[in-house]
């Protein structure tokens, strides 16, 4: 009989998620096809780059308008910006267009290996969090950081696996571990998965979600990818649960051997 994951559901703020897989809609060759991904993952939740958007003009068409707004839940981000001031400015502009009031924080001045600024992202957090955001901060893999975010009131902690879009997998392994063990909200692992092992790896490891772009995005065949990736999740997500055999340093026969009759 199969394990059935559909009523080990996800909780962020209080909302409900049957996918543990986020994407995100940046990258794509077409809207086409980036809808064509969304469609195969299964993900319920989808970021959005608001510096990305060109809302000065009312009348040209953006991203939002290729996305059924009644079948996904948007998660705007901050990517783009460098400084908490910013980060907040974006967040506010996102819920007085009416997307949410949920962010995914993004605060990045490091052009070359796009790694956050810890000192500026939890600056924002706090703010955010205190005008009513419900704030899910993309980090380094930094457990000390993770708990200060927590502390402030953030809803998840999203440490990278390595650096966005770089399809390293999980370089930071065992940091995501001690962020697991030690944090009381859902830990999405967000940025550096190439592919459906590394979405399989990081839920194995115990973490809530995983948020993946690029590994999708940049694929030869992106639908096939979210399809597979998807399937990762949901794989890594079976075998955490089910509890993985302790490793060992020597064998251990399969098959007992004691009572086993001996043969000259």
């Amino acid at each position: 009989m199969a394990i059935a994951v559909e009523t080990d559901s996800l909780v962020i703020a209080g909302v409900e998620l049957r996918s543990r897989l986020f994407l995100g809609t940046g990258k794509y060759s077409s809207d086409r096809e980036m809808v064509a991904a969304l469609e195969a993952s299964g993900a319920e939740l989808i970021t959005v780059a608001l510096r990305r958007l060109d809302v000065d003009d009312p009348n040209r068409k953006t991203i939002l308008d290729a996305i059924d707004w009644q079948r996904y839940r948007i998660l705007p981000n901050t990517a783009g910006c460098q400084t908490a001031e910013e980060a907040i400015r974006i967040a506010r502009l996102a819920r007085s267009m009416g997307l949410s009031d949920w962010v995914k924080l993004e605060v990045i001045p490091d052009p070359r290996y796009l790694l956050p600024d810890p000192i500026e992202t939890l600056l924002a957090a706090e703010a955010l969090v205190k005008e009513g955001f419900t704030v899910l901060p993309y980090i380094n893999a930094d457990p000390i950081l993770a708990r200060r975010l927590e502390a402030v009131g953030c809803a998840t902690v999203m440490p990278l696996g390595s650096p966005i879009g770089s399809g390293q997998g999980l370089v930071s392994q065992r940091q995501i571990e001690l962020i697991i063990e030690a944090a009381g909200v859902p830990v999405v692992v967000d940025a550096g998965i190439g592919s459906a092992s590394d979405a399989a790896l990081a839920m194995e490891l115990g973490a809530d979600a995983v948020l993946v772009n690029t590994a999708v995005a940049r694929a030869e065949k992106p639908v096939l990818m979210a399809e597979a990736i998807a399937q990762g999740v949901v794989a890594g997500r079976k075998s955490y649960l089910a509890g993985r055999i302790p490793r060992r340093l020597e064998a251990a026969a399969s098959s007992p051997i004691s009572g086993v009759s001996e043969r000259s």
